[in-house]
Order: C-alpha cells, then sequence, then structure tokens
C-alpha cells in the first residue's frame, strides 16, 4: 500500500492520478530487435519517462553487458529502473510489480502517457497483467533449496518438486531451474503445493496498456544479435566480465553472456568459443522471447523501421479512449 488509511485524502489523489485516461504504452520485442532507439523517440514525441523492464538492466555494474541506454540516451529521456541495483541486491518481478505500481502515480501526475520497455518476460507481465500474491522467501529458505541444487543437482530438487507438488511437476519447464527452486522455496516455507497457491487470474490496472511489439525477419534479427556482440565486446564486455568475475556465483550474472565469458576466463573455453556461444545462446534466448511474446494477443506489431506508422498507431489509440472518455 502507497498510503495508509489514516489519509484517505491522500487515497483521493492516488485514485484521481490513476485512471483510465492514463496509458501505460509497452514496447515489447526480443533482444537485439531495436527497443532502445525507438522508446525514446516514442517517449520524446509523448514528453515522457520510461520504465525500463529489464531484468538485468537494473544492476549497475552491467551497462555494457545488458546494452542498457547509455549516458547520452538517458540524458535524452529520464528512465527508472535502470543501474539502481547492486549485484548482490535480490529482485524478483513480484518486486517490480510491486515498485512500478507504487512509481506510476506520480509519473501519471505529470504525463497523460508513460513508456515502458524491455525484453524480460515476466517483468512486463507482472505490470500489465499482476502475478499472484505470494509469500516473500526468506533468506534461510532461499540459502537451503540453493545450496541443494548447487551439491546434488537438477535432478535432486526435480524430485522433491514431484514430491511436493506433483501437478506443477507437470506443467514445469523440468530444465529451468530457476522455476523449480522458486517451486519449492513456495511449497516449504508455506506447507502447501505451489500450484494451489497460483490464481493466474488477471488483476484490473487503474490505467490503459497499449502494447506495441517489434518483430524482424528471424535472418535479419540473427544477424543483429550476431553483430551486437561483436560491438560490445569491443565497446570492453570482456574487461567488464572480469570486474565482476568475484561474484559469478550471484544470480544477478545467471544470464546470457556472461556465464559464457566466466567460462573461458575459467580456462575451460577459447574466446572465440565463448564468443560464438554467447551468438548462439542469444539467439535461442529470443526465440524464447518471440514464442512468449506471439501468445499474447493484444500486441500489434510492426517493424522497428515503422516508426511513422507507430506513431500513427499510438496517436490513433489515444484519441479513440480520449473520444469514449468524452461521450461517457
Amino acid at each position: 500500500m502507497l498510503f495508509p488509511d489514516i489519509f484517505p485524502s491522500y487515497k483521493n489523489i492516488l485514485d484521481h492520478r490513476m485512471n483510465k485516461e492514463n496509458t501505460l504504452i509497452v514496447l515489447i520485442g526480443p533482444t537485439g530487435i531495436g527497443k532502445t532507439e525507438l522508446s525514446l523517440q516514442i517517449a520524446e514525441r509523448y514528453h515522457t519517462e520510461i520504465i525500463s523492464s529489464d531484468s538485468r538492466q537494473i544492476y549497475r555494474s552491467l551497462p555494457i553487458g545488458t546494452a542498457a541506454p547509455t549516458q547520452e540516451q538517458l540524458k535524452r529521456v529520464r528512465h527508472h529502473f535502470v543501474g539502481t541495483l547492486s549485484l548482490d541486491d535480490y529482485y524478483s518481478a513480484a518486486r517490480f510489480e510491486e515498485e512500478v505500481m507504487e512509481l506510476l502515480p506520480s509519473l501519471f501526475s505529470t504525463h497523460r502517457q508513460v513508456m515502458m520497455t524491455g525484453g524480460s518476460m515476466m517483468y512486463i507481465d507482472a505490470v500489465c497483467k499482476g502475478i499472484d500474491d505470494l509469500p516473500t522467501i526468506d533468506e534461510e529458505t532461499r540459502a537451503c533449496v540453493l545450496k541443494k541444487y548447487r551439491e546434488e543437482g537438477l535432478d535432486a530438487i526435480r524430485a522433491e518438486l514431484k514430491l511436493l507438488d506433483p501437478l506443477y511437476y507437470q506443467q514445469v519447464d523440468l530444465k529451468n531451474h530457476k522455476r523449480i527452486i522458486h517451486a519449492i522455496e513456495i511449497c516449504r516455507i508455506t506447507g502447501q503445493p505451489y500450484s494451489a497457491l497460483r490464481t493466474q487470474r488477471e488483476k484490473e490496472r487503474p490505467f490503459r496498456i497499449l502494447k506495441i511489439g517489434l518483430q524482424r525477419e528471424r535472418e535479419e534479427l540473427f544477424r543483429r544479435i550476431n553483430d551486437r556482440v561483436e560491438t560490445m565486446l569491443h565497446e570492453g564486455w570482456l574487461d567488464e566480465a572480469r570486474r565482476v568475475y568475484p561474484f559469478r556465483h550471484l544470480n544477478a550474472l545467471n544470464t546470457v553472456g556472461y556465464k559464457e565469458l566466466f567460462q573461458y576466463l575459467d580456462g575451460n573455453w577459447s574466446l572465440p568459443e565463448a564468443i560464438e556461444k554467447i551468438k548462439r545462446n542469444t539467439r535461442v534466448y529470443a526465440k524464447k522471447q518471440i514464442t512468449w511474446f506471439k501468445k499474447d494477443n493484444r500486441i500489434t506489431w510492426f517493424h522497428p523501421d515503422q516508426v511513422n506508422e507507430i506513431f500513427a498507431y499510438i496517436d490513433q489509440q489515444l484519441n479513440r479512449e480520449e473520444e469514449k472518455s468524452l461521450k461517457q
């Protein structure tokens, strides 16, 4: 809750600021598609600010490897949730939802539209659809389950999940250790199956949501990904990886790019081998993002070069909603 019940006047202000006349413009697309520059152009056109929905750009020590907005870009438009956390800070989609929903009233008090962009699927859904109100995981439980995974491996935590929650065991991606660990954590601290606590009901938001998706031909996208990896390495990504190497065990660094560079720094792979695996694994991740986003029929798709068409579409949607509100 942003304001306590003893301050009803503040709550009235919140209700006024968060209404259906406000619009959250969400720019969606896989990594390397070209979201950053277009999001800046949209934010500048509508004189607003940008919320980053990237689960790694929020860490301040990883600007190159996460392709975070540059200082010049940050000067063009004010950004939120970029470079605000230390590597050892725990963060989650649930916390992102909570903090964005606390921030939006103040943004909507001065902007009729607010921009959100990024490629982290769970973070986007957390704000647009909401996620279940699950208990916060205490550090002891988190450390205990993680210790089991590191010492006994994936098969051991799969077996525990099957015992604690056979229904979710049938649904979850059994190769995704993060989701398995999270489910076990919930089961352990609540004493209930994780599946029993997942309502998966979409939350109603007190503002409009306008989703715009960016797409390219696969070959074009994959070429851009390969080129971007080379550019990031030229800009000093390997030196950045060396600086954060002592913290490689942290969840913030359990991500494509750093994992492969750490294998090189460990002496397990040559640098060319690590680079090729970064490119391949980034392409695999992009395909997962595309599959996830394509399930959402509320996204209207454009090629990133269709800037004028995107502006026209946003204008059309905003004007249509404005006309509706005037008739009511």
